[in-house]
């Protein structure tokens, strides 16, 4: 039995790592040659703004005496610059956000590996491609471009990550001093002279990082006072940095701006979903290459009522993806577009000739194309001939003609053509994991059917078949240069596989048996008679049944006292609640709460049929506790509210451990309680059934969250089938070690000293 649970184990492991190699694996690719426009770029330099977690409503839309809180950058927006709402995808994070407007590219998937903390994979980006990058802001954030650059040319500047403190009392000071660092760092230019030659030259990049919005939202949410003045210090200190930065380089009009979020931010403090309040962001660009404030008079595309609540209508919004800006910015100042950008540059933002912008977007159709080509050339490298089946996309000739219209069209095509190489082994490695769970499954119910069955004859000769399947299962592997784990979820199938078909014999034993005794196939017939029954009056049945159930032992203990034995359709009731009382929720609704309430009827008609006294009460009441809390955690899925008393500086690890210790208590005071009603022998062979049901049964449930696990949606969708899927997995090991730990709880003491022995005389 122990071998067969460490077996058990490691196919478990196995199975866990699987969904890494098929969900969660970097579409990243490398060994693009960089694309850049051949004509000279409007702006000398760019200086990009991103204040974490603004919302776009919370920039755009008056107060509630009509004026704006943030009159520089609504001027901006009137006069000088072009304005639009920058579409965030899911997850709303500060790490994929800043990815996605600094080098074009979305949530990388793998990084689930590294707790989403950082890429795991090296990626380009506009800073990496620029001259010089400068940067202040967080430590979670900044780091992560100076990694990813090649060469020393990302200078970053942060301030102690101690200071993100959700508790502070006021976190526009992390702001405050960014500016202050800008200041003095512009202000030093004009004494050093090898500084100041260095930020005269083209293509430099100013990136300033602003947390305290963020902060301010989640301690004392969107619409408070905090967050809300911290809008307004935000626009005073770019107002006053875009006049120094004019002043230092004499006004010479060739200074882009973009002031940005990296995401919005809900009315209770928390992002990273898809709610438009998280998704929303504002996005202006004025400066050097960017068209000024255009006057329309005619109704705009969009029909979501933001111009009228923002009063803009008079004003042409420009709305883009995210992943957008990073191209944008690419082409203000000359540098070629981040090699992983899936990007497509807005054109109505850029104020330039048709010919720079025609060039701009052939530029950003090559890039995207080059990243398809080295994709279909990787995968096919990988994969027989034979076997291999192509994206159909352009010929070359088409490309060579291409305007702006096919240019976005053939961005589209490529995109979808990365998309398509990048799960092009998922059908391939999903059938064999398939095999292997439907494998453990048939392995399992056959070690149940051995211990209560004749044992038969093996058949040696199947070694030998064992061995040519995985010898021909190898080669396929080594011809494929597969990477080593697909030899693991490839070959594990055949020893599964093996030792089912080697003692096959018991999936046939009550056939065999049948056809000796009829009377067997009586039991699949009976079986099947009570189908119309329960198919056709459950709906009508449900209360029905418990107030029967209810009534049953009153009527028994009436007929035992009178002497007239127990009342056969009282036994007959009772066996046959017992026996449907797991089956009957099954033919329920699968709505939550319809669900439940059928099981909880079900379990409770069989706990009335057992009870004797007010110990009848402990079900509903019980049950009514169960929904409460399934209640009040819907309110507060993850509200990091709940671990305050703990750490206020966000880490999600220890955040995530103990909101699971907090639902894992209620478990184990649960299983205490039944440690100490059960009597210890009882519980033993119980705990011994339970497990190997649990075994046999578990492996088809993990098929099904196996094809429910997703590499998209948000972080807490995406974590959230990740936890379904593990689990379900962990069901048996997580049952015993419960079991093992409320033992330990209820039966163990531990002494903090030794009792000194007493000796009488």
């Amino acid at each position: 039995m122990i071998m067969f649970f460490l077996v058990g184990l490691l196919v478990h492991v196995i199975f866990f790592i699987s969904i890494f190699d098929i969900y969660f694996t970097s579409p990243l690719v490398h060994g693009m040659a960089p694309q850049v426009s051949p004509l000279p770029p409007p702006a000398s330099r760019l200086l990009l703004v991103v204040a974490d977690g603004l919302r776009a409503d919370s920039l755009y839309k008056p107060d509630a005496n009509g004026s704006t809180r943030a009159p520089y950058l609504r001027s901006v927006m009137e006069e000088t610059g072009s304005w639009g709402v920058s579409h965030t995808r899911v997850p709303t994070e500060s790490r994929p956000g800043h990815v996605a407007l600094i080098a074009g590219f979305y949530e990388d998937v793998s990084a689930v590996a590294k707790g989403w903390k950082e890429n795991p994979v090296e990626f380009d980006s506009v800073f990496n491609e620029s001259r010089h990058t400068w940067c202040w802001g967080s430590p979670d954030i900044l780091p992560m471009f100076a990694k990813g650059a090649s060469g020393d040319h990302v200078y970053t500047y942060t301030y102690p990550a101690e200071r993100e403190d959700f508790a502070s009392t006021d976190a526009s000071r992390l702001d405050t001093w960014v500016f202050d660092e800008v200041k003095s760092f512009l202000q030093s230019a004009r004494v050093n002279s090898s500084l100041m030659s260095s930020l005269q030259k083209d293509q430099n990049v100013f990136f300033l990082h602003l947390l305290g919005i963020d902060t301010n939202g989640h301690a004392h949410r969107p619409m408070s006072q905090e967050y809300l003045e911290n809008i307004r210090l935000v626009d005073s200190g770019v107002k006053e940095l875009v006049s120094m930065v004019e002043d230092l380089f004499d006004n010479d009009g060739r200074t882009a701006y973009v002031f940005t979020s990296d995401h919005g931010m809900t009315n209770w403090g928390s992002h990273g979903a898809g709610h438009p309040s998280e998704t929303l962001t504002p996005l202006l660009v004025w400066g050097a290459g960017v068209h000024t404030a255009q006057r329309v008079t005619e109704p705009q595309k969009y029909s979501d009522g933001y111009l009228q609540e923002w009063q803009l209508e008079g004003l042409r919004r420009v709305d883009v993806n995210q992943a957008d800006i990073a191209p944008l910015m690419s082409s203000l100042i000359g540098v070629p577009i981040p090699l992983n950008s899936v990007g497509v540059l807005p054109l109505q933002y850029l104020n330039n000739s048709d010919q720079f912008k025609a060039e701009s977007m052939y530029s950003n159709a090559i890039q995207i194309l080059e990243q398809f080509k080295v994709k279909m050339a990787q995968k096919k490298e990988t994969t027989l001939s034979f076997l291999f089946t192509p994206y159909q996309l352009v010929s070359t000739v088409e490309i060579e003609l291409l305007t702006i219209s096919l240019c976005r069209s053939l961005i589209g095509h490529a995109l979808e053509g990365l998309s398509y190489y990048h799960t092009y082994d998922r059908f391939f490695l999903g059938c064999s994991v398939v095999l292997g769970f439907t494998g453990w499954t048939s392995y399992v119910v056959l070690v149940i059917l051995k211990t209560h069955a004749i044992h038969g004859r093996t058949h040696e000769g199947r070694h030998t078949h064992l061995t040519s399947s995985t010898l021909l299962i190898g080669m396929f592997l080594i011809i494929q240069r597969s990477p080593v784990t697909y030899y693991i979820y490839c070959l594990l199938p055949v020893p599964v596989w093996y030792s089912v078909l080697k003692d096959c014999y018991c999936v046939c034993l009550p056939q065999v048996v049948s056809f000796f005794y009829r009377a067997m196939l009586t039991v699949g017939l009976a079986v099947l008679s009570l189908w119309p029954l329960l198919s056709g009056l459950y709906s009508k049945a449900k209360m029905l049944h418990v107030a029967v159930c209810a009534y049953v032992p009153t009527s028994t203990h009436s007929s035992l006292q009178l002497k007239q034995g127990l009342p056969l359709l009282n036994q007959m009731i009772s066996w046959t609640t017992l026996g449907s009382s797991l089956f009957v929720p099954l033919l329920s609704s699968t709505r939550l709460f319809h669900r439940l309430l059928s099981i909880f009827l079900s379990l409770t008609a069989t706990y009335l049929l057992l009870s004797t006294g007010s110990e009848a009460l402990f079900p509903p009441v019980l049950s009514w506790l169960m929904f409460v809390w399934i209640n009040i955690e819907q309110e507060a899925i993850f509200d990091p509210a709940s671990v305050y008393c703990f750490l206020t500086v966000f880490n999600p690890f220890i955040m995530g451990g103990l909101m699971m210790w907090k639902v894992i208590i209620p478990f184990i005071i649960v299983m205490c309680t039944f440690e100490t009603i059960q009597l210890w022998k009882c519980h033993h062979i119980l705990h011994h059934y339970l497990v190997l049901l649990s075994s046999s049964l578990h492996p088809s449930f993990l098929q099904h969250f196996f094809f429910l696990v997703q590499d998209y949606g948000s972080w807490l969708d995406i974590g959230t089938s990740i936890s379904h899927y593990v689990i379900v997995m962990s069901m048996t090991i997580f049952l015993m070690l419960l079991s093992l730990m409320t033992h330990i709880l209820t039966s163990r003491r531990v002494s903090l000293w030794r009792t000194r022995k007493m000796h009488f005389p």
